[in-house]
């Protein structure tokens, strides 16, 4: 396929896997992108035509979107030579090409996709957020963590805690919703243990479906670049072994 030229915004996108654990047929791909360096022509020569909500949008969103769905399409590309750019559905979510799953995150200067066959994942969530600060994590503690996450928090660690959770729910949402089409909060989700290795267990506090109900426990993944945080929730085909 031939190459888009290069744009002011945007970095190249690259396929690389920033996480602790490799995910058979799971291919990532990110980019980095400024919103200050945002020109009219970028999307024409990315070859990508924006949704009138973001040609409405700030410069932050067009930016983010657009460094978000090169990295969408060129995983797709490299996961099975699909030449698409998933558009933004009714509930918001990027709408991905019949037997594909995948999910696509941005934080501040970062963008990134995950991609599978629906043979082989049936549900990914990812998601980047940048580490709050310990005042805030601590003020935000009760909002985002459930009483039983927040009594065992340890108070030196609110900062990588309350971020990892926030994150790691974002992440279980972008990959049970398209699975369950029923939206759930914060509160229906309890983050049971992690630890430095970048393993997260979960456990849902809620009915999302026959399957999918109170008490099912569902692992996922975490690494720290910098400032950064990075999470994922894969959900095998076969559902009795999240990962």
């Amino acid at each position: 396929m031939a190459m888009n030229p290069p744009l002011a915004c945007c970095t190249a996108p690259h396929a690389h896997w920033p996480l602790p654990f490799t995910l058979p047929g799971v291919v990532l791909v990110s980019n980095r992108f400024d919103p200050k360096a945002l020109v009219p022509d970028d999307f024409v020569r990315a070859g990508i035509t924006p949704p009138a909500s973001i040609q409405r949008s700030v410069a932050k969103r067009q930016a983010e979107f657009l460094a978000g769905r090169l990295c969408a399409r060129t995983a797709l590309q490299q996961l099975a030579a699909i030449d698409h750019v998933p558009a933004i559905g009714e509930d918001r979510a990027p709408l991905w090409p019949p037997g594909i799953s995948g999910s696509i995150s941005h934080g501040t200067g970062w963008a990134g996709a995950v991609v599978a066959r629906h043979s082989d994942w049936q549900g990914l969530g990812l998601d980047m957020e940048t580490l709050l600060g310990e005042e805030r994590a601590t003020r935000l503690a009760g909002e985002i963590l459930t009483p039983a996450e927040l009594a065992r928090m340890d108070p030196a660690q609110a900062s990588l805690t309350v971020t990892l959770t926030f994150s790691i729910k974002e992440s279980l949402f972008k990959a049970l919703y398209p699975i369950v089409g029923k939206r759930f909060y914060f509160e229906h989700a309890e983050v049971m243990e992690w630890d430095t290795s970048g393993r997260a267990r979960m456990r849902l506090l809620t009915d999302l479906s026959q399957r999918w109900c109170h008490g099912v426990e569902i692992e996922g993944q975490f690494g720290l670049h910098d400032d950064h945080l990075l999470s994922l929730i894969a959900i095998p085909h076969r559902h009795d072994a999240p990962v």
